[in-house]
């Protein structure tokens, strides 16, 4: 299985100050998948997601892409999509006129600028300024933005924050599109129900650790993936119950 791995974290550590926010993390992400990365708020999802993308270091430990760092890949923009933020946007920019800038640092073909705004749903917007879009359009624009080099992998933090339910329907068909097509995505999310819907496989962590790894088909057959998760992070409203009746 090691070698159908394309993304793999081992023994991350990361603090800062006196808080650990990972903590002794491993993981993998395979090929041709799409991964959910999930846990409560504060778990340490999005600092691993920013170790993994090199900007953060580590205090130890190792996490690689096909083999090597982030920071270590020779086309890193080409191997590796990713949207951390939906709010990192010059707001006097146009959506064109970004994935322009963008286009240029990656040495894409402008051409590839309609195919992503086509792909986002975004080309009547394109000649907006920014600063008018909302959320979901912001969102919409960032993943424009991670596909633009044609990466291999898509690293995604809660892309669907501010989509109505049309878009998250349109991105889970996005995303599994992007797979089905030989690509890899690793994304996080705080919305169970659908990620139940989108993913091959999960990763959850809780305190910086990890809780599980496993198939979404082996982890759902005790139940469905909310209250999976619920009782391996132990925040299930039944044992909740159960402590409070033990007092």
């Amino acid at each position: 299985m090691a070698g159908m791995e394309i993304i793999q974290a081992h023994g991350l550590i990361k603090s800062f100050g006196s808080v650990r926010a990972v903590d002794d993390l491993s993981f993998g992400v395979e090929r041709g998948s799409v991964t959910g990365f999930l846990g409560p708020n504060g778990a340490g999802k999005t600092t691993t997601l920013r170790v993994l993308l090199g900007l953060v270091a580590p205090d130890a430990g190792t996490v690689t892409v096909d083999g090597r760092a982030y920071a270590d890949l020779p086309e890193p923009l080409h191997q590796v999509g990713a949207v951390l933020e939906a709010s990192s946007f010059h707001p006097g920019r146009t959506a064109r006129n970004h994935l322009r800038i963008q286009a240029l640092a990656a040495a894409v073909d402008p051409g590839r600028i309609d195919e992503v705004l086509d792909l986002v749903q975004l080309t009547s917007a394109a000649g907006r300024r920014i600063g008018g879009f909302s959320l979901g359009m912001r969102q919409r624009l960032s993943l424009a933005t991670a596909l633009l080099a044609d990466p291999e992998i898509l690293i995604l933090d809660e892309p669907a924050n501010g989509l109505d339910p049309e878009g998250v329907h349109w991105l889970r068909g996005l995303l599994r599109g992007f797979a089905a097509e030989g690509g890899t995505v690793l994304v996080s999310s705080h919305m169970l129900a659908e990620t139940a819907q989108t993913v091959d496989s999960v990763v959850i962590i809780d305190h910086g650790r990890l809780v599980t790894q496993s198939p979404l088909a082996s982890l759902t057959v005790r139940g469905d993936l909310e209250d999976v998760f619920l009782q391996l992070t132990g925040r299930s409203p039944v044992m909740d119950t159960v402590k409070e009746a033990r007092r």
